[in-house]
């Protein structure tokens, strides 16, 4: 996909990995839609693709947890900025480990509405917009929770495997449709994830957000005849 012109949705995009594929994406000649809760965030993230790169770039509010934000949002979108031809869901939170019955119920609850439940909304809300273009991708950024099981993980591993179904059956519902869909199982990413869940973690070991935005580039971008349905990124 050449992805200079093409516009681009991407989930949690104020902070972490998704900030900085936003960035990427704005390198590379893309219009970007960059989603979050934090209004100043999306606005300065936002910013930041105009003066990397992005003709178009706009920050829009939406909490992955409230349906109707989310079909607003869409709608926003569609009125602000040019075709949609790429959904990124990247949005999630992670939960501090320990045996099921530690996790507050409230953050199971917001868990599974970010991580799975939120991007399954999101994508039932545009896959219409995304049909209607000559070339169109869906890249979901799931985690290697999705394909391996570990401790302590319940309620994060549950919603992270939901999107790895949910990526292998949306791949085969849209194969005729001209929409391409790809998983991105990465592992730990050094970014704010796990302090904001109060869990302490040496960051410093992991991938770089910079790095695995990188990997989302090269995927979009392969020619028409080679599409790169599943990557794992270890450290």
């Amino acid at each position: 996909m050449e992805l200079r012109g093409k516009t681009a949705l991407v989930t949690g995009g104020s902070d972490g990995i998704g900030r900085h594929i936003c960035l990427k994406l704005a390198q590379a000649g893309c219009n970007v839609a960059v989603l979050g809760r934090d209004p100043a965030r999306v606005e300065g993230v936002a910013a930041e693709c105009l003066a990397g790169g992005a003709a178009q770039a706009q920050g829009f509010v939406c909490d992955m947890r409230d349906r109707v934000a989310i079909e607003n949002t869409a709608t926003a979108i569609r009125a602000n900025l040019p075709p949609l031809d790429i959904v990124i869901n990247n949005a999630g939170i992670w939960h501090k480990t320990g045996p099921l019955d530690t996790i507050a119920t409230q953050m199971i609850e917001d868990t599974v509405a970010i991580n799975l439940t939120g991007a399954i909304h999101l994508t039932r809300s545009v896959l219409p917009d995304l049909r209607k273009q000559p070339e169109a991708a869906i890249l979901n950024v799931v985690s290697k929770s999705g394909v391996l099981a570990e401790e302590g993980q319940s309620v994060y591993a549950a919603t992270k495997h939901g999107m790895r179904g949910f990526t292998d059956v949306l791949k085969i519902d849209e194969a005729q449709n001209g929409v391409r869909v790809a998983g991105l199982y990465q592992s730990g990413t050094n970014t704010g994830m796990f302090a904001k869940a109060g869990q302490d973690v040496p960051n410093q070991i992991f991938t770089e957000p910079d790095d695995l935005a990188d990997v989302v580039v090269f995927m979009l971008s392969r020619p028409a005849k080679l599409w790169m349905h599943d990557v794992r990124v270890e450290l």
